[in-house]
């Protein structure tokens, strides 16, 4: 048995359809994207989202246009300002967790004396200081 390639479908057109299809999930990124900074916007009344809305369904390629053009500076702030929340919030919730950077909770010996080798580590303090402070932690 022999395979003989078909040759109705031309490589071009190959080419050509993942173009078309790439461009269109391109499309769909950038509807979800502005969608998604439409209604996370605490400055557009509802009726306002529901126009957008309405004019990027109808009108699709005019209505991202426009909406880019007009709330591109807006949106990305509105991004940046997200992501930093985020951040602080993730700092916030591992430190929460852990009590301090170390792992150790505050107040604990095991706290104080791993602030203490942090400083020996650094170079803030001697040896011999690193000794008086964990014997303080140890016996307080």
């Amino acid at each position: 048995m022999s395979v003989v390639a078909d040759s109705s479908y031309p490589l071009l057109d190959v080419f050509w359809t993942m173009l078309i299809f790439f461009a269109w999930v391109i499309w769909i990124w950038l509807l979800l994207t502005i969608f998604m900074d439409l209604f996370s916007r605490h400055d557009v009344s509802g009726w306002g989202k529901g126009g957008w809305t309405v004019v990027l369904l109808v009108v699709p390629y005019v209505g991202a246009l426009v909406y880019l053009i007009t709330q591109s500076k807006e949106m990305a702030q509105r991004r940046a300002k997200a992501m930093r929340d985020q951040q602080e919030f993730n700092a916030y919730r591992s430190g929460a967790a852990t009590g301090t950077s170390n792992g150790a909770p505050n107040g604990s010996a095991a706290g104080e004396i791993g602030k203490a080798k942090e400083l020996l580590d650094s170079g803030a303090i001697t040896a011999d200081e690193y000794a008086v402070m964990k014997q303080k932690a140890l016996a307080g």
